[in-house]
């Protein structure tokens, strides 16, 4: 394969990533603000406006955990270009779905209707991209998909706030449909989406069918070393406290704090580009300082400290300050964790990156759901405990012995 083919099908790929990342980036500083409004049109009791919150954040990850084997396979099976194109496809649909709703039904449907299909596109995305590289270069390529993904979620929140504070006064209503200034943000990624789609619809080429399904069956029968046991914990907490936290700063933003979805969405553009800025650091350079575990030791007592001093503070700028130190510690966890689990055996890197993704859902639906529950006691409740539950987190590095 030509050097610049090569390089435009990575171009191609990552800016799928980048996209379908966006998507979930503006939904954060809204979706408060948006689910108010709806729950208030259905006269839904107001005190449950925060359990919906929590249950739209948790229930996109649950389908893409249960959907991300079905498009692995099939994936094997028929190429990574027509998984690609069916998630980007369902993307569109999400955003346009999002962006209409009338009511809470049509958007937990655009939700469950966007977990199903975009949870195609990162697995597939990095699959696709481990076919056309060397593994000399995967580590490096890897990095690169990192940085498309956490620039979608640095961007998103800025374009979701910025977006929903247009003074468009529109509101319009076909049938079902309703078009707002809370819509124009979920407008404008549906273009976007049809943008890549088309674009990777004509020159993306698809890589060739693997039939793998004989020698994936044998390799489900393994067992789980203590070492792995406790990679998969750390990372289940670390991705738990994040999203919990997520979700709360965003109620809590709009609820305690009084910011608008603009304010809320800087919150989440700082988290963001601290976390991009500094992973690939840690991961280059930790080392000559730091072991991984003394790294991973570190990062959770700034994050876990961070949490339970943040209710304390309202003044927007030490607020701001917090989630910097937040976001910095969690940025020494993720990349080497990540590492730790695929240098755990060299024949089933892919299988084992594959169960730690499963764990980081799994924490990605349970945070946002615990974190709105744990709302309805004070706001007091969610940092301090997610911040509890990072810091008894270290006592399992004890057991972090490196593998024989």
């Amino acid at each position: 394969m030509e050097r610049k083919e090569k390089l435009n099908r990575i171009f191609l790929i990552l800016l799928s990533l980048f996209v379908v990342m966006l998507g979930y980036g503006i939904l954060l500083p809204t979706l408060p603000y948006y689910t108010e409004r709806l729950a208030l049109k259905d006269n839904l009791d107001t005190d449950l406006i925060n359990f919906h919150i929590g249950l739209l954040t948790s229930i996109y990850p649950f389908f893409q955990l249960l959907f991300v084997v079905v498009w692995g396979k099939l994936s094997d099976k028929y190429g990574r270009k027509p998984i690609i194109i069916c998630g980007l496809i369902g993307f569109v649909i999400m955003q346009l779905l999002t962006g209409l709703a009338t009511s809470l039904t049509m958007l937990y449907i655009a939700r469950i209707f966007g977990g199903i299909f975009t949870s195609s596109v990162i697995p597939v995305s990095n699959a696709y991209l481990s076919d056309i590289t060397s593994e000399k270069r995967r580590t490096k390529i890897m990095a690169w998909s990192g940085v498309a993904i956490s620039s979608g979620v640095i961007f998103g929140p800025v374009i979701g706030g910025f977006l929903s504070q247009t003074d468009l006064h529109l509101k319009y209503t076909i049938g079902l449909l309703h078009l707002d200034r809370f819509s124009v943000p979920f407008l404008f990624a549906a273009l976007l989406g049809l943008i890549v789609l088309l674009v990777v619809m004509k020159w993306l080429k698809n890589t060739t069918r693997v039939h793998k399904f004989r020698t994936q069956k044998v390799s489900l029968r393994f067992t789980f070393t203590k070492y792995f046991i406790v990679l998969l914990v750390l990372s289940f907490v670390i991705q738990f406290v994040v999203t919990l936290f997520e979700t709360v700063f965003s109620i809590y933003g709009k609820d305690e704090l009084g910011f608008n979805s603009n304010q809320v969405g800087i919150g989440f553009m700082l988290c963001g580009s601290i976390m991009a800025v500094l992973q690939p650091v840690f991961a280059t350079y930790g080392e000559k300082f730091l072991s991984t575990k003394k790294q991973i030791a570190l990062g959770l007592l700034i994050s876990g400290l961070s949490l339970i001093a943040f209710p304390f503070f309202n003044n927007e700028f030490l607020v701001y300050a917090l989630i910097i130190v937040f976001a910095a510690g969690g940025a020494m966890v993720t990349p080497n964790l990540l590492s730790a689990v695929s240098l755990i055996s060299k024949n089933n890197t892919g299988r084992n990156i594959s169960i730690q993704s499963s764990t980081n859902s799994i924490g990605q639906i349970l945070g946002p759901v615990l974190g709105t529950w744990l709302i309805t006691g004070g706001f007091y409740y969610p940092f301090i405990i997610a911040g509890i539950i990072v810091l008894v987190a270290i006592g399992c590095l004890l057991f972090f012995k490196n593998p024989p």
